[in-house]
């Protein structure tokens, strides 16, 4: 709902709040620029009668004279019928030059407030203030359940390139957006007089006596006001002998008697007023220049939101599944609801959808992350759900406990969960949603199954026993759709390690070159790489499967080649058919994104640990050092005989400076042992390293890992942290398998 809610005026919103917030960007340098163009303004340095008096003295008829916020004093007049305004000098009265404000500013104010629309632009203008209102405070509250809490906010911001740019541009915008957008609204509010500026006109106790009015000069209740608190002074009107002056401070308006000077009626400023002008000043930065420039760098973020959030939502919408005859979910009998971190178990759940509409039911399938406050007329519900990383929620179910928390909700449930058998937290959030679902009552509609490896005879037969507990046959048929694939080409391969029944390769694939005869454009402008990062993913579908393997990117697309670095497991589908490729052979392969495992942007050192093929994307993010950040990489093999992996580069990256420690150790030669024993022999060092703020990346086998964490476990200790703590906080990030 929260992201609806964001999402919904964002969209409806983006080109207008873009407009006001450009504007309002270009606007907010004016304040600046008329506070340095200004002479400044001091107490003390001349009286309003002075100032007045030698005002008088240039011009025949002064209409009034105002100090602007900046400190600009603009006497307007007239000569004749012709009216005019000059700048004066605040320390002498003398006139600087003409006053004539920017035609631009002037149509940038108008485009500002009302779009050049008149009233309806003016109420376009409100909304607009309002929906950044919206999207200011429910992006805030997204970001900060993203990162765990609002105490939180200031940690790493992980996700794609599209994801961070939006959050971070929030996260360092979000003070200067709401205040702008708030104060917006409160002005547009009294612009429609909805809410009262607090502007009266001030009610005099007597007109003039009508005498000959005296030098401005001379006048007493001038004389007592000093320049610096002065907002504007009015002249009388001079066919009429009984007008007045009126004098308007920060204090309120004073009417004066021209003749004698005196102070007819003093009229403070309402609490309305002041509290107009304070928002009109927070908004604008008229008077607080500084603030006006800290409001427009907010500003320039919101093209950045528009631009991104429509990538955004443009990509969340197309990976979507479609499916047919989704009933709404007040309507429905059977709902479904899915949790998927890369949408394949989407496919499962349509086939479902498809096979139980297809019995009879009212479907509803949803992520999980909507299961509602109540569905009507549900009589069960089935969830399907993928587990990620280290037995965590998938993306679309990563809500879906805390809302559990707050349902009183009590159907019969089915989960099914998907995973690979060979991880240790196989289907664990599965296991962890059926025991929530038991312990709050939810009655076992069958009992929790697994499906391995997206194993379509699994599923058919869960569907049996489905079809048993809803008392009639229900034949799921589910056939994998097949990803969409690029063809790639071997064009290099070193090997490894076959003295120490280890076969590793590391292969390197271009997109395929051009072929005789292709045609000339295709030939001047070949096809290019998708946009991917080291430690980013390539899916690769070995011949005969439908079902991808997984691999850690060497290499970024900014290179033109995509490089892997696999080892040959027994009975390995995949892997043994990589490690067989001859050069010039081809694969079909996707890329996967894996924004989760990326250095973060500090300048602390970076800690690398892998072992085995592992080394692939810590060796991708070493060639993308360029800004020569203090990086240590801890790696194990077997022999460095037989599979130093990436020997050459390594000594590349140390001799330039993108490495500044190597750390391998091997587990086959004397005195060796495993990455973790040098792990604890180095604790000292470390300990260094991790108190300067130092961030781990860890890619290898889950064994290693365990024993990894472990190690690094006993050197945090005495800091009182510990690797879940680093996790919690960006800080210690693992890519394991």
């Amino acid at each position: 709902m929260l992201r609806q809610i964001h999402s919904l005026p964002g969209l409806v919103a983006a080109l207008l709040v873009a407009v006001l917030a450009l504007t309002g960007a270009v606007l907010s340098v004016q304040p600046a620029l008329e506070r340095f163009a200004a002479s400044s303004v001091v107490t003390g340095t001349i009286s309003v009668a002075a100032l007045a008096e030698a005002a008088q003295a240039q011009h025949a008829e002064i209409d009034k004279i105002t100090k602007t916020a900046s400190g600009s004093v603009v006497v307007s007049y007239f000569d004749g019928d012709k009216a005019g305004a000059d700048l004066a000098d605040p320390a002498t009265g003398r006139v600087i030059g003409p006053h004539s404000p920017s035609a631009t500013i002037r149509f940038i104010t108008n485009l500002h407030r009302s779009l050049l629309l008149g009233t309806a632009g003016r109420i376009a203008a409100g909304l607009g203030a309002l929906a950044m209102v919206v999207l200011t405070i429910t992006g805030a509250m997204m970001l900060a359940a993203r990162l765990g809490g609002w105490t939180a906010l200031l940690q790493p911001i992980r996700g794609n390139a599209r994801q961070r740019w939006h959050a971070q541009a929030g996260r360092l915008a979000i003070v200067g957006l709401l205040l702008t957008a708030l104060t917006g609204c409160f002005l547009s509010l009294t612009s429609f007089e909805l809410i009262p500026d607090g502007l009266a006109e001030p009610v005099a106790t007597a007109s003039g006596g009508g005498g000959a009015r005296a030098s401005v000069g001379s006048l007493a209740a001038l004389q007592a006001v000093d320049l610096a608190d002065l907002r504007e002074l009015a002249f009388p009107y001079a066919a009429d002998p009984t007008d007045t002056y009126r004098l308007t401070t920060a204090a309120g308006v004073t009417q004066i008697d021209a003749a004698t000077g005196e102070a007819l009626s003093f009229q403070p400023h309402s609490t309305a007023r002041q509290l107009y002008e304070t928002i009109y000043m927070l908004h604008t930065g008229q008077g607080l220049w500084p603030l006006g420039l800290l409001l427009g760098l907010s500003a320039l973020a919101v093209p950045v939101f528009a631009i991104t959030g429509a990538m955004i939502w443009w990509q969340r919408r197309r990976s979507l599944p479609r499916i047919a005859d989704n009933r709404p979910a007040s309507a429905a009998d059977t709902i479904i609801l899915v949790g998927s971190e890369g949408n394949s178990t989407w496919g499962f759940a349509r086939t479902l959808h498809a096979a139980l509409t297809q019995a009879g039911h009212k479907v509803h399938a949803a992520p999980m992350n909507a299961l509602a406050r109540a569905y009507p007329k549900a009589a069960r519900m089935l969830i399907l759900t993928a587990t990620y990383g280290d037995g965590t929620a998938p993306a679309s179910a990563s809500g879906f406990l805390a809302r559990l928390d707050r349902s009183a909700l009590k159907l019969p449930v089915a989960v099914l969960g998907f995973g690979d058998r060979s991880f240790p937290q196989f289907c664990r959030f599965a296991e962890d949603v059926a025991a929530a679902l038991a312990m709050r009552g939810w009655p076992a509609l069958i009992e929790i199954d697994r499906i391995d490896r997206q194993s379509s005879q699994s599923f058919a037969l869960w569907g049996d026993r489905l079809g048993t507990a809803l008392g009639h046959g229900l034949t799921l048929a589910h056939v994998a759709e097949r990803p969409k694939t690029m063809a790639l080409e071997l064009v290099k391969r070193v090997d490894y390690g076959a003295e120490v029944q280890a076969p590793t390769a590391i292969l390197t694939f271009r997109l395929p070159g051009a072929a005789a005869g292709r045609a000339l454009w295709k030939r001047l402008f070949p096809a290019s790489l998708p946009p991917f990062e080291a430690g980013d993913l390539v899916g690769i579908l070995p011949p005969g499967s439908t079902v991808p393997r997984y691999y850690s990117l060497a290499s970024s697309a900014r290179e033109g080649i995509l490089e892997i670095c696999v080892r040959k497991q027994p009975g390995g589908l995949c892997s043994g058919f990589l490690n067989d490729l001859p050069l010039g052979g081809r694969i079909d392969g996707f890329i996967k994104a894996n924004p989760a495992f990326r250095p973060n942007a500090s300048a602390a050192p970076l800690i690398l640990i892998g072992a085995g093929a592992g080394i692939a994307p810590l060796m991708g993010f070493l060639r993308a050092n360029r800004s020569h950040r203090e990086a240590h990489l801890y790696w194990g093999g077997r022999s460095p005989a037989s599979d130093f992996l990436y020997r050459d580069d390594l000594a590349s990256c140390i001799a330039d400076g993108r490495l500044s420690a190597l750390n391998a150790v091997f587990s086959r030669v004397a005195e060796g042992g495993y990455v973790q024993d040098r792990l604890a022999k180095d604790a000292q060092q470390l300990a260094a390293l991790l108190r300067r703020g130092a961030q781990i990346m860890v890619c290898g086998g889950r064994d290693m890992a365990g024993g990894v964490s472990q190690a690094l476990d006993a050197i945090l200790a005495p800091m009182g942290l510990s690797t879940a703590t680093l996790k919690a906080s960006g800080l210690y990030l693992e890519d394991v398998y």
